[in-house]
């Protein structure tokens, strides 16, 4: 192999200490810029509090846009059944008319990237998903954190993090050499719970038998797609695809050609909002953890060589992919899953799939269990009972035994398999903003978030058009 392997026994050496440049300090200190950083920051900005964001790469956008996460997952629940129509329009068909359980932040991003033609607002016709440009994603993003004043510092890792007294201390590296920012209160939205680990946080890694988390995929866009050739393959073969995946036939063929070695069965893609593209969601690699640097290492390797054999595949088996080619692959593998930190609360499967309330909820969502095989081929789909939500309890956002800290994103305390519903974009975003309140009010009371007042937060949230049911919490 051509990639660094880990050393067969661990050994560690001692650094010399260093010194940092000392980058100031700031009430909130969202440290991650992806859908649940953005949302963090401008609901903390909105709730008063001056924000500082730091994100690890030169944009904006985390997996939506490093990784090409696309389209955003529906955040309706499903009031009436699903109405197949077209199954070749390359969006989902099995999703029926609902409601949004997500609002704020969210739909301020929305209507942005509506605005600039960068997406497509969430219909029956894209089946509640939101496909959209990537390029003009970044864009948006950055027009937003100016218009809410949200101070940026970009190419900065967070590596470490020291619990003062009175604040927490954040720990970059740069190319400028370490940069260090103090803050009130810190939201992890880095994906990883980077920060709460660093901090002490106890967290959990994947299913509860094995360990193993869910796959990482490696997306990338096509272009020169001809949508009418393959719709017409697809009316005439009702059986080999289903809306926005399917050619088990033609997979099977290629497979027992030697053409295809895939830990899956079937093909996923999407449309975008632009003509002649097509968003692929084909690649899995399997038992490898995301928060291991020899394993990203193997699976950068591993996605790779499955996306030149997916990108053959399609040009030479399937009609409308003749002209095709990838435009562009994810900046990193996409990864679905990594640490959960252990929370005052731990959102279960059950309480998802029961549609539980909770009164002291700041989000919500609907997305359905959605587990790839850790381990293999297949995908677990489980949705909640028609027109219904669940709850994502405040409990959820904070580390168990670490104040200063909240997180936010995939990474909230849940257990494998509520963490399939919760883990996509438009819910991290929700808990993002309600992370930023909290650490808002936390900061400008003097307080520990733990401390805040739930129907505090939840007015805040409500302020910011935030969906939240019921009563507030007393």
């Amino acid at each position: 192999m051509t990639y660094l392997m880990p050393p067969r026994v661990p050994h560690s050496v001692e650094l010399p200490p260093r010194r940092a440049t000392h980058a100031g300090s700031t009430q909130v200190l969202v440290i991650g810029g992806g859908p649940a950083g953005i949302g963090a920051a401008l609901g903390a900005a909105s709730a008063g509090a001056q924000v500082v964001l730091v994100e690890r790469y030169g944009f904006l956008g985390g997996n939506a846009t490093a990784a090409l996460v696309m389209p955003l997952m529906s955040f309706h629940n499903e009031v009436k059944q699903a109405v197949v129509g077209d199954s070749a329009r390359l969006l989902p068909p099995d999703h029926g008319e609902g409601e949004p359980v997500v609002g704020g932040v969210l739909w301020v991003l929305l209507e942005q990237l509506v605005r600039a033609r960068a997406a497509i607002r969430p219909s029956i016709e894209t089946g509640y998903t939101v496909p959209f440009d990537a390029e003009l994603f970044k864009l948006v993003l950055y027009e937003l954190l100016e218009t809410h004043e949200v101070r940026t510092l970009l190419h900065a890792f967070a590596s470490d993090v020291q619990m003062l007294p009175d604040r927490a201390r954040a720990v970059f590296e740069t190319k400028s050499g370490p940069v260090v920012i103090d803050a009130d209160v810190i939201v992890d939205c880095t994906g990883d719970g980077d920060i709460a680990a660093a901090a002490g946080a106890a967290y959990d890694l994947g299913r509860p038998e094995d360990g193993w988390t869910q796959p990482m995929t490696l997306m990338f866009r096509m272009v020169r797609f001809d949508h009418e050739e393959f719709a017409s393959y697809a009316r005439a073969h009702p059986d080999q695809w289903k809306g926005v995946h399917g050619l088990w036939d033609l997979v099977r063929a290629a497979t027992d050609a030697g053409e295809l070695d895939l830990p899956r069965e079937d093909i996923l893609f999407f449309a975008t909002p632009n003509p002649g593209e097509i968003a692929v969601n084909s690649t899995r690699v399997t038992e490898v953890l995301g928060t291991s640097v020899w394993d990203l290492t193997r699976a950068e390797f591993t996605a790779h060589r499955q996306m030149a054999q997916i990108a053959r595949f399609l040009r030479d088996r399937v009609p409308g992919f003749a002209e095709s080619y990838v435009v562009q692959s994810g900046v990193q593998v996409g990864v679905r899953e990594t640490r959960r930190i252990v929370g005052e609360y731990q959102l279960t499967g059950d309480d998802v799939l029961s549609a539980r309330t909770f009164g002291d909820a700041i989000a919500r969502g609907a997305y359905p269990v959605d587990i790839h095989n850790p381990s293999g081929r297949g995908t677990t789909l489980r949705r909640l009972p028609r027109g219904e939500s669940y709850d994502i309890p405040l409990r959820c956002l904070f580390p168990r035994d670490v104040d200063r800290v909240l997180v936010a994103g995939r990474c909230i305390s849940g257990d494998h398999v509520a963490h399939s519903s919760y883990r996509v974009m438009p819910i991290s975003m929700a808990t993002g903003q309600a992370a930023g309140v909290c650490a808002a009010l936390a900061a400008a009371q003097g307080k520990r978030p733990q401390d805040i007042a739930v129907n505090a937060v939840q007015r805040e949230l409500r302020s910011q058009g935030a969906s939240l049911r019921g009563p507030f919490a007393g």
